[in-house]
């Protein structure tokens, strides 16, 4: 079933979810789809949702939401009650050097490694069954991210970013600095 925007159900249901998927993709290249955890995600408006980027391995989502702003993100259901729900929009990237940072920024946790806010600007809603999805338990939140970047002063996140966040795996550019 489609929606024009979030209403308070699905607000609900977001809430209660642990991890939630990106997908992005350039015009000619890999598609990319990345897990997400930790607490980073954030409901902004009924149109409107974010979640702070975290230093990684890669910067794909980056890339792809400058070359040509599609962006999908999921949320599945692992209890009994089974729902996915899709948010489909264009994304926007958010840097420290970007006006609207000051904004957004508090809205979220702050995590050491922060690299950028990601906004997804939403124009259609997707729930499906989730018939096929398994039912599971969290057992615990990874620490293993957010204690790599507690190790690494603003100068070492900053040369990990050179190093490894600059560029997609298909050349396009980050912008990131």
């Amino acid at each position: 079933m489609f929606h024009n925007e979030l209403n308070a159900k699905l607000i609900k249901f977001i809430g209660e979810q642990k991890m939630f998927f990106t997908a992005t993709a350039p015009t000619v290249g890999r598609i990319n789809l990345s897990p997400k955890g930790i607490d980073t995600f954030r409901i902004l408006d009924e149109n409107t949702v974010g979640y702070l980027d975290l230093t990684g391995s890669g910067n794909e989502t980056s890339a792809h939401i400058q070359e040509n702003g599609r962006m999908t993100i999921m949320f599945c259901s692992y209890t009994e009650k089974p729902l996915i729900l899709r948010l489909y929009g264009e994304g926007e990237i958010i840097g420290k050097q970007n006006v609207k940072w000051e904004l957004l920024a508090p809205k979220f946790k702050h995590f050491h490694g922060e690299r950028q806010i990601i906004l997804l600007n939403i124009k259609s809603v997707q729930t499906s069954c989730g018939y096929g999805v398994p039912v599971y338990e969290l057992k615990s939140e990874r620490d293993t991210l957010i204690d790599w970047a507690k190790n690494k002063d603003e100068n070492k996140i900053k040369d990990y970013w050179k190093a490894k966040n600059l560029q997609s795996i298909d050349g396009l550019p980050t912008n990131l600095l």
